[in-house]
């Protein structure tokens, strides 16, 4: 995984979990914009998120982050 993408992923984390607690829950899709503006990046993520890591569709944000620190 990228570095830039580490780094986002860690940042939109700390976010949710700041805004509604340690047990909010999020998908890979929370990392991008509505607009697909990033297709490669997405699919790097998806891929981590399913094929690699076989995670459900919404998983805690703070396992997330956790696995990748």
């Amino acid at each position: 995984m990228r570095d830039k993408l580490r780094h986002k992923i860690i940042e939109v984390c700390d976010k949710k979990i700041a805004a509604k607690g340690p047990s909010v829950g999020l998908s890979f899709y929370a990392f991008f914009a509505n607009k697909n503006d990033d297709p490669e990046l997405l699919m790097e993520a998806a891929t981590w998120w399913i094929t690699t890591h076989q995670l459900d569709h919404f998983e805690k944000a703070i396992k997330i982050k956790n696995m990748l620190l």
